[in-house]
């Protein structure tokens, strides 16, 4: 079975182009969880821990009551292709730009930082943007 990977190599994703906010808000958590606060929950409480894999599964189990752990589920859940975290409404909607190291694991930069203007600048890493969350 082909599994499919969402992750990126030194690269930072920016801030959508339409995002609402120019500055990063924490999403409002409720009774179920929404995938942002899920995403921003899972990289917040260990920068540079997890794979955007890592975060995308682990997402996935937890909305469908998964075992985060079960290798099986997360070997199936990959067997298809999956959204990246350009699609997180983390960077569409909250203003949080997703930083990836050079073993793919993730870390939020908020997009009013020097750390994002760092980043953003620098030519050394790959750049990409958050999707915008409307057609042009």
């Amino acid at each position: 079975m082909a599994t499919h990977t969402t992750d990126y190599r030194t690269t930072f994703i920016e801030v959508a182009d339409d995002c609402p906010t120019d500055h990063a808000q924490e999403p409002p958590t409720g009774e179920q969880p929404t995938i942002a606060a899920l995403h921003y929950r899972l990289i917040t409480e260990r920068p540079y821990g997890r794979t955007s894999d890592d975060v995308i599964f682990e997402t996935h189990a937890l909305r469908q009551g998964i075992d985060p752990g079960d290798a099986a589920a997360r070997e199936a859940f990959f067997s298809k292709g999956q959204p990246c975290l350009r699609s997180s409404p983390l960077g569409k909607r909250y203003g949080w730009g997703i930083d990836h190291d050079a073993d793919g694991r993730v870390a939020l930069v908020p997009r009013e930082s020097d750390e994002y203007a760092l980043r953003a600048a620098d030519p050394a890493i790959a750049h990409t943007k958050a999707m915008r969350s409307r057609r042009v």
